[in-house]
């Protein structure tokens, strides 16, 4: 039996699902998992640097952790490192750079847009095959790794420091880049 409400439910959902089944696989399906991982944590690293009050960047929830501005000019300084193993290249900058030398809000954003935009062309420039790839992993324990592990280290340290900045927007009262609406 004919029921044209099922057809137009059945015609709708052909309509949206075929722009679905049109597109090709991606020839770099790896790759671009990894590119969609970095895009979620610079992101938050990003959003975090520039959300957060300039007089709050020395905020530490107590003495024996690092400020939050600490934490940022930290994950910049070791951004350099990671994607620098994945470029096979020597690093730019030394992991401790920042936390040395970026002493204000400003030095310290600056630090981490840098950073941000170094590993930007590692991400982009990945392939399935380059992932693969042997590169100069100087700090994985045998010297040598794919340059996708030192790209996933990099995104896996991201998050991790970011898990610790999330808690000190809770504390300031403050709802954390991943937590607000996406526009």
């Amino acid at each position: 039996m004919f029921n044209p409400q099922l057809m137009r439910v059945a015609l709708v959902s052909l309509v949206f699902a075929s722009p679905v089944f049109a597109q090709a696989p991606s020839p770099n399906p790896v790759s671009d998992a990894i590119r969609q991982s970095w895009a979620e944590a610079r992101r938050n690293i990003a959003e975090s640097a520039t959300m957060m009050a300039d007089a709050d960047f020395a905020f530490k929830p107590v003495d024996t952790v690092r400020s939050f501005g600490a934490i940022l000019a930290h994950v910049a300084g070791a951004s350099y490192e990671f994607c620098a193993a994945a470029r096979n290249a020597a690093p730019p900058h030394k992991e401790d750079e920042f936390e040395k030398s970026a002493t204000t809000p400003a030095a310290i954003r600056k630090a981490v847009t840098d950073s941000l935009a170094y590993c930007d062309g590692a991400y982009t420039a990945l392939t399935d095959k380059s992932a693969a790839e042997i590169g100069n992993a100087a700090f994985d324990s045998a010297g040598k790794a794919p340059r996708a592990a030192a790209l996933i280290g990099n995104t896996g340290h991201l998050m991790e420091h970011y898990g610790n900045l999330v808690t000190y927007f809770r504390l300031k009262g403050l709802v954390p880049p991943s937590s607000r609406p996406r526009k």
